[in-house]
């Protein structure tokens, strides 16, 4: 009987001891080599040619010459735009994907946490709080928006939506949501156990990008939770603000690129929305010169919706589910699609 052939993993993320026990684990043809990110300059090139396999925790990619073995890159990230043009990508044999569905329980937790800050004008309290000023008129100025009984819409209902959705659920919300394919509402990424929408049982109507301005009309709450690609870039402007419901809220954990902040301002200054609730942006680390700092509707966050101190476990599990279909030839979770960016 014929060998099986070896196949060589290596990490540029630091692993522990567990985490390297479990990835060897999952067959005896794996072998595994471990590096820092910082390390990856002093990665032997004898370690990167006999690559097959990359597990990524930065955003370096090797030039395709010092891998010529690599077929299959698993990156540590959900958004992954920053690898789309890099030319290693180019090489139809080479297949990328992403860390989608590794850290919902996290950002469905946050998005969440936002509505209810929002709704329940958490701004507005810190700010007399603060001041040292007990507010007279609460029963009208600090009259809450309860997510029972609102209407809120998702645009992009990939893992972090799902999440969001099920939390949603049990709330009393109604969901609706924008998807590329609606005629196929089943998740097929990575789903962890337990959490998500892998049936699409949690929306109320499914709308397709374009059809975006009308369901904002109906929304008390917008949650922007879709890639960055080329299509979505600024898909939030001053036509889309003015499509929303008055007084509604709108969160953003997606990325900064998908929204006009001058034109979100707009709609905050005017009146025309309640407030916004904003962990990402289109410069990062948002400029101290950035009026939106200083918009007392906004609630501002440092590009953490995501992060938990377990967040590396997720991801490693992932990466271990995928690996196990890789070993067997199966279709890998979260196969990127290079021409749709995501």
């Amino acid at each position: 009987m014929q060998a099986k052939k070896t196949i060589q993993v290596l990490s540029t993320i630091s692993l522990t001891d567990e985490q390297i026990q479990n990835i060897k684990g999952v067959s005896n043809q794996i072998h595994l080599e471990v590096f820092r990110n910082k390390d990856t300059s002093r990665i032997p090139d004898e370690v990167w040619r006999k690559a097959e396999v990359l597990l990524i925790g930065s955003r370096y990619l090797p030039p395709i010459e010092k891998v010529p073995d690599l077929r299959w890159i698993q990156s540590s990230w959900a958004g992954i735009e920053t690898f789309l043009d890099d030319p290693i990508l180019q090489q139809k044999n080479i297949r990328l994907t992403s860390a989608s569905g590794a850290m919902v329980s996290q950002l469905g937790e946050f998005a969440i946490m936002m509505m209810l800050m929002l709704g329940h004008k958490m701004p507005a309290m810190i700010k007399a709080q603060q001041e040292k000023r007990w507010v007279e008129d609460k029963f009208v100025s600090l009259q809450p928006r309860e997510l029972r009984g609102s209407t809120v819409g998702i645009v992009g209902y990939g893992s972090i939506g799902r999440e969001i959705a099920r939390h949603l659920h049990q709330y009393g919300a109604t969901v609706l949501a924008t998807k590329r394919d609606i005629l196929h509402p089943e998740d097929k990424g990575y789903v962890p156990k337990g959490l998500g929408d892998p049936h699409g049982d949690y929306f109320e109507r499914l709308y397709p990008i374009e059809g975006l301005e009308g369901m904002l009309k109906d929304c008390d709450f917008v949650v922007v939770a879709m890639p960055a690609t080329k299509d979505t870039a600024h898909i939030f402007t001053e036509k889309t603000f003015n499509a929303m419901k008055a007084g509604a809220y709108f969160v953003n954990i997606s990325r900064g690129s998908l929204v006009d902040e001058n034109a979100l301002l707009n709609a905050l200054n005017s009146g025309h929305l309640g407030g916004a609730a904003l962990d990402v942006f289109s410069e990062e680390p948002l400029p101290a010169e950035s009026p939106l700092w200083s918009n007392p509707k906004i609630i501002i966050t440092p590009h953490l919706a995501g992060y938990s101190p377990n967040m590396m476990n997720q991801v490693i599990t992932l990466f271990i589910e995928n690996l196990k279909r890789y070993v067997n030839q199966e279709e890998l979770y979260n196969l990127i699609n290079l021409q749709q960016g995501y």
